[in-house]
């Protein structure tokens, strides 16, 4: 009895290790937890993410673009002058009738521009860059020999004309031809203000008053 007793707690004892053995299953093969994927490394900018290097803006635009508001500025006092003065240049037909209108716009223009010096429209850098446009037209293979030959064929010398600003152009003295090109290597001018030549010196010259505006001197290479 006794060893009945103890073959069933055996048994018992085996079938119950095969049972738990059994529940747990195949031995679990470790995983190794998911990783956060690394961030792109920064790529540094490039040169085609900066301003193009054949962009067309020109190195001289700071400056063509002060020259023009210098001379919109004289221009509105040249406006102001116009209005001020007592006879219209305009309605003039008689050669003494337009020399005493233009002597009454020049006074005029005198007067709201009693403080203009030289370089206030042509400045230390403006002449410098107008040596430069020069340069092609003026200093270059035949056309800038033709170009100064029509120049000099014309163009007063420098005892002929005084030089100031404000100052009236002499009616005796020729005005220069300016030709095509070098028109076309200089800003644009409103209407009655114009470039001129005196032997070497560019002036800017107000037509309508028979006035120097400014002036630069050796702008002729």
């Amino acid at each position: 009895m006794t060893n009945l007793m103890s073959r069933y707690v055996l048994t018992m004892v085996v079938l119950g290790a095969c049972s738990s053995s059994a529940q747990q299953g195949p031995p679990r093969t470790a995983t190794a937890p998911p990783t956060t994927p690394a961030p792109a490394p920064t790529v540094p900018p490039t040169q085609t993410q900066q301003a193009p290097k054949g962009s067309n803006v020109s190195p001289d635009a700071g400056l063509l673009a002060d020259f023009k508001q210098r001379v919109d500025e004289y221009m509105k006092l040249h406006k102001k002058a116009e209005n001020a003065a007592p006879t219209e240049l305009e309605r003039k037909t008689k050669p003494a009738e337009i020399v005493t209108a233009e002597t009454s716009l020049a006074q005029h223009i005198r007067h709201v521009r009693a403080n203009a010096r030289r370089g206030d429209i042509f400045t230390p850098a403006t002449q410098a860059m107008f040596k430069r446009l020069l340069q092609p037209a003026l200093a270059k293979g035949t056309a800038g020999k033709d170009n100064k030959a029509i120049i000099k064929d014309d163009a007063p010398q420098p005892k002929e004309v005084q030089f100031r600003v404000n100052g009236d152009y002499p009616k005796q003295a020729p005005l220069s031809t300016v030709p095509p090109a070098v028109l076309l290597a200089l800003p644009p001018l409103p209407e009655d203000v114009q470039y001129r030549f005196v032997g070497k010196h560019l002036i800017l010259y107000d037509a309508k008053a028979n006035l120097i505006i400014d002036y630069m001197l050796n702008a002729m290479p």
